[in-house]
């Protein structure tokens, strides 16, 4: 039998971040076609002369309601953490329409500044760096995100933080925390390797009247 060799190169493509990227958008990619098919029954139930009045109906309504906002935040998922090919491009407008999605379901308002297009490396980024910020102003805030130079800047307002200086050391490449961030703060660990595997340094500041992040 001829022994196989498996280049070093491969092992790596498939192995780490990249790995759970592939596994996140997998799973994005198979909640969306049932959850699809979850709202297309309430918009015929809604439609439908059978039951008068269920369009109307809170109960409805509600489960309508849910079926969006949970389509919307599987979008956001696989774009925040799901495998971003180095030359694939995302338009800003998809970007924001995906950022002010979420912040409908956070306490946030969101502006971005800038058109064109960017990398899908940015747009993770980006994505990943506004969730930082809802972490930082859990209570409710403004940000805007905008082009600079061959970057982008995250600043946020808010007349309350929640500074976390342990979870913001996770952006610093020549921080390693020693604990690992729990389920709902894993963006600043998936933010902060994706910024050191593609030399994007990330800055931050976190202070009593809101948030920066630049990368």
């Amino acid at each position: 039998m001829t022994p196989v060799t498996i280049p070093a190169a491969s092992l790596d493509a498939v192995s780490g971040a990249n790995l759970a990227s592939l596994v996140a958008a997998r799973l994005c990619h198979d909640l969306v076609s049932p959850l699809g098919a979850i709202g297309n029954g309430v918009e015929l139930l809604e439609m439908s002369g059978d039951y008068p009045g269920l369009a109307n109906s809170p109960e409805l309504t509600l489960i309508g309601e849910s079926v969006r906002a949970a389509r919307s935040r599987v979008r956001y998922y696989r774009m925040a953490f799901g495998y971003a090919p180095a030359d694939q491009r995302v338009a800003v407008a998809e970007i924001t329409q995906l950022a002010q999605d979420y912040a409908r379901n956070a306490r946030l308002t969101v502006e971005v500044e800038g058109g064109g297009d960017a990398s899908r490396i940015e747009a993770r980024m980006l994505l990943l760096a506004l969730m930082c910020m809802d972490s930082a102003m859990p209570w409710g805030g403004k940000v805007i995100m905008a082009r600079k130079g061959q970057g982008w800047r995250l600043g946020g307002q808010a007349s309350r933080t929640r500074p976390e200086p342990s979870l913001w050391r996770w952006l610093e490449a020549d921080q390693t925390p020693n604990t690992s961030p729990a389920p709902s703060e894993v963006h600043f660990a998936v933010l902060g390797t994706l910024a050191a595997d593609h030399r994007r340094p990330v800055t931050w500041r976190v202070d009593a009247g809101g948030a920066e992040l630049s990368f």
